[in-house]
Parts: C-alpha cells; sequence; structure tokens
C-alpha cells in the first residue's frame, strides 16, 4: 500500500503544506489579537475564545469569563480547525500560482481570503456556528482579529512557499 505522501500529487502536498502552515500562524495571530482586545473590552483574556464554544455548549459559553478545558481549549481547538480550513482553500488557490507570490501579493490575497471567511461567518453560517467573537468585542476589534488572521495566512503561505522551493 502507498503512503499518502506517494499518493498526492505535487500541488495537493503544496496546498496541504500551504493550508496547515498558514492556517496555524493565522489561528495563533488572531488569537493574540483575541486574548488583547478581549482583555481590553471585555475584562477577560479568554471571553472571547470561549464564546466560540457556543456551538456545542449553547448560549452559556458567552458568559465564561475565566479559562476552562471546556471552553476554552474547545474554544481554541474549534477556531484553529476553522483557520486550517479557510487556509486550506487559500492554500489551494495559492498552489496554482506560479510564479511564487511577492509579499505584498501573498498579503493581497491572504486579505481577500479572510474578507471572504468573514462574510460568511456573518452572514451565511446559522447563529449557534458563528465565530462568538463579537458578543465580547467591538467592529473595530473584530477587524484587528480578522486583520492579524490575514497577516498569519500571508506569512504561513510564504513560509510554505519558502520551503517548498528549497525542496
Amino acid at each position: 500500500m502507498q503512503t499518502l505522501a506517494r499518493t498526492l500529487t505535487e500541488r495537493q502536498r503544496s496546498t496541504l503544506r500551504t493550508g496547515l502552515v498558514a492556517g496555524t500562524l493565522a489561528s495563533i495571530a488572531s488569537t493574540a489579537a483575541l486574548m488583547l482586545c478581549g482583555r481590553r473590552e471585555a475584562g477577560s483574556m479568554v471571553a472571547p475564545t470561549n464564546a466560540t464554544s457556543h456551538w456545542l455548549w449553547g448560549d452559556q459559553a458567552f458568559d465564561v469569563r475565566r479559562s476552562t478545558l471546556k471552553h476554552t481549549a474547545l474554544g481554541y481547538a474549534t477556531h484553529h480547525a476553522s483557520a486550517i480550513f479557510w487556509a486550506l482553500i487559500y492554500g489551494w488557490l495559492h498552489a496554482s500560482r506560479h510564479p511564487a507570490q511577492s509579499a505584498p501579493a501573498a498579503l493581497a490575497s491572504a486579505g481577500a481570503a479572510t474578507a471572504l471567511a468573514c462574510a460568511v461567518d456573518y452572514t451565511i453560517i446559522p447563529h449557534r456556528l458563528r465565530p462568538g467573537f463579537e458578543h465580547h468585542l467591538s467592529k473595530r476589534s473584530l477587524a484587528v482579529v480578522y486583520g492579524l488572521f490575514a497577516v498569519g495566512l500571508a506569512a504561513g503561505c510564504l513560509l510554505a512557499q519558502r520551503r517548498t522551493a528549497h525542496e
């Protein structure tokens, strides 16, 4: 039986690598913004992340302001999985671009992907599956969170692209 690495095409490997690296960096960068904005606006660094767990725990998750395994870990895991999902889409689109993107081009395309993610999050997705950040943060802070998400996507894309070039 062939290994997964052998059965994937180069484009699929590139998409997967970009999605995992970019999604992880986008998740970390946006979570840092959630923590800082949450501390300033909600008086809790973890309240915005806890709110993300409302898909499972219901609206009571919006009231949890301390770090808990039940809310904080699930909230972060949910946010991280969502970041990977959007980064895989971004990575798939990026993998078809040759030659490699410049930093400004990567940031522009990451900004477009992030704008799409935000629009889907707050218009198409049912209330129960929305991020929940909006229950603790102003629109200005949400813009910061999504902005850093885009920066993380672009940085991850460039990092994955650099690694691919060295292989």
